[in-house]
């Protein structure tokens, strides 16, 4: 455990990393993302359904939307692997984000005049909100990758997505102030501006990040080329394969979640909308305790014991498992259960897997025969946006099916919470062979191969 591979070594001298304050800096980019993305994804959603009147099923399609259209994050992964920048395409796409989270907003002064009018706004509007976030935030990882050691990706992990929570967070509240008294022209001028500092923001945490030595590359490694050529690379890597197939099981159980928590307290504990919505916080607070205690561990053992990350992926699929199993026990005994211990850690066991996964994500990016940090970052990206955007569906369609074949909300809730534990059982069963196969190589290398470590 204490070794370092000779060959490693032997092929580039020692590179630091980012230090935290750039780590934080870049942070700072997924942090703008998601202060523009809450405003087409929530607030925008409430205006559709509410001020606009619209069938609930418009916005939920819009934002299933610019999931599915984020399936191209490979193409846009790969233009950054090839072009000369990535810098350009961090900014480029949080810039189409900012114009085109305007342009969703717009969409509302169309939908009083015509909905046909409307709807193909919105459409075009979503189609290139997806565009943005995948070139933007494949990019951004991509980057944060190739500049941080290796045992810090998952602290690094952590400080970016815990920004992102607290953009969401603060444009919610400053935006949900600006907002009242409502009217469209107010929306679209508060999307406007939120749009432009958000870039503002991004600018200033990429700026120069990009010029700092990258740390992991090895000299076998050739440069990108062709589409084909660098998606064929992580097809013919077993490890990319299995770590694909992974995120596309674990967001799919941790998305269908998302929409039925709610109604499920509701319904079967008797709570008010407020209270539910107070719940949401409990959940998401158990979150960010996940989070922090990853990034906390991955910060001070990261480089003593490499391996942490997937102990906190399989830790973190089985703790998930066994609070959804609990909701499934709790339909039965309802309203008798200490409902938000149990929404709390389901929070948090979710915020330590998923956080150690973008951690093993950004280990993983580096790997390749080719130096395709952005062809890797996008499949796993489009894998998470396929997952989301099948998970809210699915979780709603099955809960619906299983309350018309059982008659019964409390049976039909045990099914789908059932459901989405056996899928993290199965995520972590795959997560345990991640690194199995490069680990058993390293244990059984010749004792030539290695020099002592520090």
């Amino acid at each position: 455990m204490g070794r370092i591979a000779l060959d490693t070594v032997a092929q580039r001298p020692s590179i630091p990393g980012l230090g935290w304050f750039a780590i934080v800096r870049l942070g700072l980019v997924q942090a703008a993302l998601g202060s523009i993305v809450v405003l087409t994804t929530s607030t925008l959603n409430r205006v559709m359904i509410v001020e606009l009147g619209l069938a609930a099923v418009i916005p939920g399609l819009l934002v299933g939307l610019h999931y599915g259209v984020q399936i191209s994050r490979p193409v846009w992964g790969h233009k950054s692997d090839t072009g000369r920048s990535r810098t350009v395409w961090i900014i480029g796409g949080l810039a189409l984000l900012a114009c085109s989270g305007t342009g969703a907003a717009a969409t509302t002064l169309l939908f009083e005049q015509s909905f046909i009018a409307g709807i193909t706004a919105a459409i075009f509007a979503y189609i290139l909100i997806g565009i943005g976030i995948g070139a933007s935030g494949t990019s951004l990882l991509a980057l944060i990758a190739m500049k941080t050691a290796v045992e810090r990706r998952a602290a690094a992990a952590t400080i970016t997505w815990m920004l992102m929570i607290a953009g969401i967070i603060v444009t919610s509240i400053v935006v949900g102030k600006q907002l009242d008294p409502y009217s469209h022209e107010r929306l679209i001028a508060i999307t406007a501006a939120t749009g432009f500092v958000a870039w503002l923001l991004g600018l200033i945490g990429v700026a120069g990040m990009e010029a700092r030595p990258t740390v992991d590359s090895p000299a076998t490694q050739a440069p990108a080329t062709t589409f084909r050529d660098s998606l064929q690379d992580v097809l013919d890597d077993r490890e990319a394969r299995l770590f694909t197939l992974f995120i596309f099981l674990s967001m799919l159980a941790f998305a269908t979640q998302d929409l039925i928590l709610e109604p499920y307290a509701g319904l079967l504990f008797g709570m008010t909308p407020g209270e539910t919505t107070s719940l949401s916080g409990t959940q998401h607070g158990g979150v960010l305790l996940g989070m922090i205690m990853v990034g906390i561990s991955g910060a001070l053992f990261g480089k003593r014991y490499p391996d942490l990350p997937r102990h906190f992926i399989t830790t973190g699929c089985f703790g998930s498992a066994l609070a959804l199993a609990a909701l499934a026990f709790s339909t039965q005994v309802a309203p008798d259960w200490p409902l938000k211990i149990n929404i709390f850690l389901l929070g948090a066991t979710n915020g330590a897997f998923a956080v150690a996964a973008v951690g093993t994500m950004m280990i993983l990016a580096g790997r390749g025969q080719t130096a395709n940090y952005g062809m890797r970052m996008g499949i796993w990206g489009a894998a998470q946006a396929i997952a989301f955007g099948l998970g809210g569906v699915l979780g709603t369609v099955a809960l619906d099916l299983g309350r018309w074949l059982t008659a019964s909300d409390a049976d039909a809730f045990a099914s789908v919470f059932s459901i989405e534990a056996s899928l993290f059982l199965i995520s972590a069963l795959v997560a345990t062979r991640i690194g199995r196969e490069r680990q058993t190589a390293t244990d059984t290398a010749p004792e030539t191969a290695f020099m002592p470590g520090e």
